[in-house]
């Protein structure tokens, strides 16, 4: 019996696994703070994204260290055809 739950128990953790995905943004704004302290966002895909983002309240882009240059695509999966009535 604790065989089959432990099986069970692998083919649920196992279905539940997704390939890793390449880091899309490329920059990241730091914005300052009063004490030391900082708040960083790296949800920029260009420069220009993040130098828009500071503009005016301050903060300096840098690029992000998650990101890894290769190129991001889907896993190839089409949407469905529409269905016509």
């Amino acid at each position: 019996m604790r065989a089959a739950i432990a099986a069970l128990f692998v083919l649920i953790a196992a279905s539940a696994i997704e390939p890793v995905r390449a880091d899309p943004y490329r920059w990241c704004a730091q914005y300052g703070g009063f004490g030391g302290g900082g708040v960083e966002s790296c949800y920029y895909v260009t420069l220009e994204q993040c130098r828009a983002a500071i503009s005016g309240i301050g903060g300096w882009c840098r690029e992000s260290g998650w990101y890894d240059g290769r190129p991001v695509s889907t896993d190839g999966a089409s949407p469905r055809p529409r269905k016509r009535n």
